[in-house]
This record gives C-alpha cells, sequence and structure tokens, in this order.
C-alpha cells in the first residue's frame, strides 16, 4: 500500500514500528547482557571487553554516515531504504546468533578474539539495517503533531521489545529450569540467539512489504558530501538538537552499561532484571501521557521536562546504598517516566529539523543525517560502556566478589552522578532550539512554494529569501 498523505494511516505506523521491537530485543543483550556475559561467564577481561565496545563505536563513526550516504543516493525498484532493511537483517540475525554462542571451554584469547569477530559484526550488520530505517521514519509523513505518533509509537515498541529483551534472561532460565551457574548461563543465551534472530529477520521483512517509500523521494540524492556538510552546518536547528541529544544519551547510556554492576555491587542485592522491567513498563505505561504533554506544550518543552525528571533522579540513586532497594525501586519508577519521552522527542524533532535542511538544500538527507545521529548514540554507549567498564578495571574490579570502597565509588559516579550532570547540561544546550510547531509549518508551506518554482522566506533566517537553486538573496 502506498500513501502521499501527511498524516499516516494507523496500519502503516504499525508496520514500521514493528522492526523496532525486534531491534531493542537484540540490542538490549547486547548492551546490557554480553558484557557481564563474557567477562564473568565466558572469561574475556574486563578492561578488554571495554576496549572493543569502545573500539567499535569508532568503527560506527566511519560506517554509519557511510551507509546514510549509501542509503541516500541508491535508487533500486525496492526505493533508497528497504533493500538494506531487509536483506541487513538477515546478516544481523547471524551475527547476533554466533556473538551469543561462543566456543565452549575455550582458552581466554580464543574467547576474545571470537568475542572482537562477532561484536565487529554485529555492529556492522546493524547499521545496514537500522540507518536505512530509521531514515525512512522521517520520510513517512510530514505532518509535526503525526509524526509525535509516529515515533512515539514505534520507541513505545522499542521500549516493548527492550522489556521483553530485559526480562527474556530469566524467563530462560525458568522455562528451562537454568540454575545460573556459567555452563547454563552459555545455554541460555544460546536459547535467546535462537528465538531473537527469526524474530528479527520476520519483523523487518513485514515492515518492507508493507511500506513503500514516497514517490518523490526514491530517487538519489545527487549532492557532494563536501556541499552536504557544508549544508549541515547551517542547519542551526539540528546542530542543537544534536548537542543536546548527544550529551542526555550519555546520561542515558552509563547507567545502561552498569545496572548490572550497581545492583550487584553497590545494593548489594540480586534482581537487576525486575529493575529493568519497573523502568520500562513504566516507560510505556507513560507514553501517551507524553504524547499529550507534547501536543499541548510542544516537543521541545515536554522533552525539557523529561530531561529535568531525569537529571533529579539520578542526583538521587547516587546517595544509595546497601540495603536501599525499595528506595531504589520507587526512584526507577521515576525515572521510567521521564524515559519514553527522552527517547521518543528527539526522533520527532530531528524529522523536523530535516525539513528544514530540505528547504535550505533542496535534498531529502535522511539517511545522511540518521547517519550522523547513529554515530552520536553509539558513541555515547560506547563512552558508556567502554569509559564505565575501564574505569572500574582500574579501580580493581574483581568478578563475582565483594567490591573494595574505589570500584563501589567509581560505580556510583558513572552510574549515576555523571548522568544527572549530563542531563542537566542537555537541557541548558536544547533550550536554545528554535523549532516550534508554528515554525515547521512555515517551513513546509515554504518547502512547496519553492517546489513550485517560487521563492520564500526562511523562517529562522529573517530578511533572507530561498530560491529553486537554493541561492539565499538579502530582502
Amino acid at each position: 500500500m502506498r500513501t502521499d498523505q501527511n498524516v499516516l494511516p494507523m496500519n502503516l505506523k504499525l508496520a514500521y514500528a514493528m522492526p523496532a521491537f525486534a531491534l531493542a530485543m537484540v540490542g538490549i543483550p547486547v548492551y546490557v547482557f554480553i558484557p557481564k556475559f563474557y567477562t564473568d561467564v565466558v572469561g574475556v577481561d574486563i578492561a578488554v571487553v571495554g576496549f572493543l565496545l569502545f573500539g567499535v563505536r569508532i568503527f560506527d563513526a566511519i560506517t554509519d554516515p557511510m551507509m546514510g550516504l549509501w542509503s541516500d543516493r541508491i535508487h533500486t525498484a525496492m526505493g533508497r531504504r528497504r533493500p538494506f532493511i531487509l536483506f541487513g537483517a538477515v546478516l544481523l540475525a547471524v551475527g547476533v546468533f554466533f556473538l551469543f554462542r561462543p566456543p565452549m571451554a575455550a582458552e581466554a584469547r580464543t574467547s576474545t578474539v571470537w568475542f572482537a569477530f562477532w561484536i565487529y559484526a554485529v555492529f556492522l550488520f546493524w547499521t545496514v539495517t537500522a540507518v536505512p530505517y530509521e531514515s525512512l521514519g522521517p520520510e513517512l509523513s510530514r505532518h509535526y503533531d503525526d509524526r509525535t505518533t509516529l515515533f512515539m509509537l514505534r520507541d513505545g515498541f522499542l521500549i516493548g521489545g527492550t522489556l521483553v529483551a530485559a526480562a527474556s534472561p530469566a524467563i530462560v532460565r525458568w522455562a528451562w529450569g537454568l540454575d545460573g551457574s556459567p555452563g547454563e548461563e552459555r545455554t541460555a543465551f544460546l536459547i535467546m540467539g535462537l528465538l531473537y534472530a527469526p524474530a528479527l529477520v520476520g519483523a523487518c521483512a513485514w515492515c518492507v512489504y508493507r511500506l513503500r517509500e514516497r514517490r518523490q523521494l526514491t530517487e538519489a540524492a545527487r549532492i557532494r558530501l563536501s556541499e552536504s556538510l557544508r549544508g549541515m552546518r547551517r542547519n542551526r536547528p539540528f546542530l542543537i538538537l544534536l548537542a543536546a541529544f548527544t550529551v542526555s544519551a550519555l546520561g542515558s547510556n552509563l547507567p545502561a552499561a552498569l545496572i548490572l554492576y550497581y545492583v550487584q555491587y553497590v545494593l548489594r542485592t540480586s534482581g537487576a532484571e525486575l529493575f529493568l522491567l519497573l523502568f520500562f513498563v513504566t516507560g510505556i505505561a507513560f507514553l501517551p501521557l507524553w504524547r499529550r504533554v507534547a501536543g499541548r506544550l510542544g516537543k521541545k518543552h515536554a522533552w525539557l521536562i523529561s530531561l529535568g525528571v531525569n537529571a533529579i533522579v539520578s542526583l538521587m540513586i547516587f546517595f544509595l546504598g546497601p540495603g536501599d532497594v525499595v528506595a531504589y525501586g520507587v526512584l526507577v519508577v521515576v525515572s521510567g517516566v521521564g524515559f519514553g519521552a527522552v527517547l521518543a522527542l528527539p526522533s520527532a524533532l530531528q524529522a523536523d529539523v530535516i525539513d528544514y535542511d530540505e528547504l535550505i538544500t533542496g535534498q531529502r538527507r535522511e539517511g545522511q543525517y540518521m547517519g550522523l545521529w547513529s554515530v552520536a548514540k553509539k558513541m555515547t554507549a560506547a563512552v558508556g560502556v567502554g569509559v564505565g567498564l575501564a574505569a572500574m578495571g582500574m579501580a580493581g574490579y574483581v568478578p563475582n566478589a565483594i567490591q573494595g570502597t574505589s570500584v563501589e565509588w567509581t560505580i556510583r559516579v558513572f552510574y549515576a552522578l555523571i548522568p544527572s550532570l549530563c542531563n542537566v547540561a542537555a537541557i541548558a544546550i536544547a533550550l536554545r532550539y528554535p523549532l516550534s510547531g508554528e515554525r515547521h509549518g512555515e517551513v513546509i508551506a515554504a518547502i512547496d512554494r519553492v517546489r513550485a518554482g517560487g521563492a520564500a522566506a526562511d523562517p529562522l533566517r529573517p530578511g533572507v529569501l530561498v530560491c529553486r537553486d537554493r541561492m539565499a538573496c538579502v530582502i
């Protein structure tokens, strides 16, 4: 089915959202469970794991923009994005299976090489799948509020997949009668790999089958990379949004990487999966509320509020210690309230800044923008995992033992204090974001006038006209 309407039908919104569920089912184990699995079960040194996870993000910093540029320029009968989504998902499923199935009774060096090879393969195939998938979203609707619904639905599915992923280790252990010993942990991860791989391929195949790319956007973008970068530098809303998102994402990824260590070694309790479930269930439950808040106050102000909630909660968690399980559970729930908005609203805002890019460049370059956006997400995750784990290693971390004061202090700082400061800094940057709903409507109207062969005033640069050849002239 094809739609060129500004408001996307709900059945197509659902088709677009489904891969987010499957990608989250894969992503959360890779981000949260795999590091601890390879350090505590497989036996790879924690500092080496941190180094490799940081290095793979540097690798992403090259491959993500290249993938975005490629998907903007390619032209096939299936469109620009859908071939990558489909075939990338198949390769990603293979990579996930082997990452979750390390060789038995291998030497530490062999296990390290295995982890290094498959973690790089997974992230490469993730890029091939996810960058075109995320690039497809902003193309599907031009409506300011409809985009909020689209991306909240997509990220609601992402949270749902995250919820399943967070619960799956415990569910698998219970369903198969596994006791959590190292050998049976290997079995649990093998089962998860067998479950995740077909789910990923099926969800992406359904998305590709149900959706069609907008006809006027399927032609390859011919803009050169140097011109593309110059255009992005002129896109002030994007630069502000990217900076604020990057700082806030660091505040989100550090806790994601360290929650298992925080619960076990700072609170000195078990059941981290339960806290993750509370967090994600709350995030899903409050998404409709944030949709209404964004509709009333605007996406920017709703995002600022959610960042403020997270900043306060993280600061309070910093002061918790052994035995503060109930207090931590309450704070996890409060943090979950802001989680959905922190996740979904930046995506909806980014779709709007891509429209502004079209006004000033005459090109639809979702892939290139999503490539840079993906670099920001993955680099902050790299810092969260790489720097956090490396700092723990330098502080003297010993697996499956009571940690010393320096290790506990390191976990507290990276899990709670730094994230709180990051959210405060993100608020300060995001306050300068200029593209409101009213301004976005003016941008869309200006794009339509320029497409028709006329000239239009740039809503964000007073006194500047934009013409069809994109030569700006002062009125």
